[in-house]
């Protein structure tokens, strides 16, 4: 079956301009924090595959949408590395048992993804099922960038002091941690590959924090690791990959010299401009100001508009905001921009 988002990702032909955001399944749905509540916590909701599955189709039931996403986090990975992951209501994540040390960093090994996170490849065998082939699955991770971030700062930082003072002043211990990280995400896509997903995409939440040479060398570096190393040919179907760098403007023309199928854009830099940049190798994502779902229908119209006129192909554009959609947005705003964007693009 043919999906517009695919083929977009590929730069073949589309009927309209796919859309779907970031954070979709949320709590910005009343109908997804009455699931929430069932759960009892973020993680179990996370590590139940039939609740994870709920969620992932929630949006779907209210928005025509042109794509799922696995609802899970990008913290897996330093959870099954047995950092004690847990969530602080009003702080986000914390982890137990941070990289304190550099001995903490030469313990640190890769966890065995078929069995420490089973439930993620799990849940993208019951979502798949379920979608029944209505739309495509995303499957997801963090970058190890934005991974080791967390895991150095024990959480949520203001500065990120720790991670880049490890990056400076130990950078050996820096790459090692990376590396290690890397290599579990590679794993870690695969299986959701093999489970289902349809294409994958890597958050690069906090690549925006660091200088060209640094970002180079601490965060590009280890995507192109990855995406070298997913298996994008899999039983006949082409696994497109999207980066996003949350603050990434400046390093666009790098960031499509990866190999990536598709460059996720934040609305700091214009569509039409990143297009004419790179538009010729990728695809592009992106990229309404997630701010302006708070404005009248008539608003969040206009502003959609003006993102799908300045984009000049015909296809290689998958709509999306430039980060994910906030708590407080009236569902209805949802609906207005996907309408939007399909009514418009046709």
């Amino acid at each position: 079956m043919a999906f517009d988002y695919i083929n977009a990702l590929l730069k073949k032909e589309v009927t309209r301009t796919p859309i779907w955001v970031m954070r979709q399944a949320g709590r910005y749905l009343p109908e997804y924090r009455v699931t929430r509540k069932k759960a009892g916590d973020f993680l179990t909701l996370c590590k139940s595959s039939d609740l994870a599955c709920e969620v992932t189709l929630q949006p779907l039931e209210r928005f025509d949408l042109d794509a799922a996403i696995l609802f899970s986090d990008i913290l897996t990975i330093p959870d099954a590395m047995g950092l004690g992951l847990h969530f602080v209501e009003g702080e986000g994540p914390k982890f137990s048992r941070p990289l304190v040390s550099l001995a903490d960093i030469e313990q640190l090994t890769k966890p065995d993804v078929s069995k420490d996170l089973s439930y993620v490849s799990e849940a993208v065998s019951v979502i798949k099922k379920n979608l029944r082939g209505r739309v495509p699955l995303i499957g997801f991770t963090g970058s190890p960038w934005t991974l080791a971030t967390y895991m150095v700062e024990g959480g949520s930082s203001k500065n990120f002091s720790k991670v880049k003072g490890l990056m400076y002043e130990n950078p050996k211990h820096m790459h090692q941690l990376l590396d290690v990280l890397a290599d579990t995400v590679i794993d870690y896509l695969n299986s959701q590959i093999e489970a289902g997903a349809d294409s994958v995409m890597i958050f690069d939440t906090w690549g925006g924090l660091l200088n060209k040479a640094s970002y180079e060398n601490f965060s590009l570096r280890y995507m192109s690791k990855i995406v070298a190393g997913i298996n994008r040919n899999y039983e006949g179907k082409t696994i497109p990959v999207t980066l996003f760098t949350k603050g990434g403007s400046a390093w666009l023309e790098q960031i499509a010299s990866t190999g990536c199928d598709a460059v996720g854009i934040d609305w700091t830099v214009e569509i039409g401009e990143a297009e004419r940049r790179i538009g010729s190798k990728v695809a592009l994502q992106g990229n309404l100001d997630p701010s302006v779902l708070y404005a009248s229908p008539e608003v969040i119209k206009s502003e959609a508009n003006k993102i799908l006129d300045q984009f000049q192909g015909s296809t290689g554009h998958v709509f999306n905001l430039g980060h994910g959609i906030t708590p407080e947005v009236n569902p209805e705003s949802m609906k207005v921009l996907v309408d939007a964007v399909h009514s418009y693009s046709k």
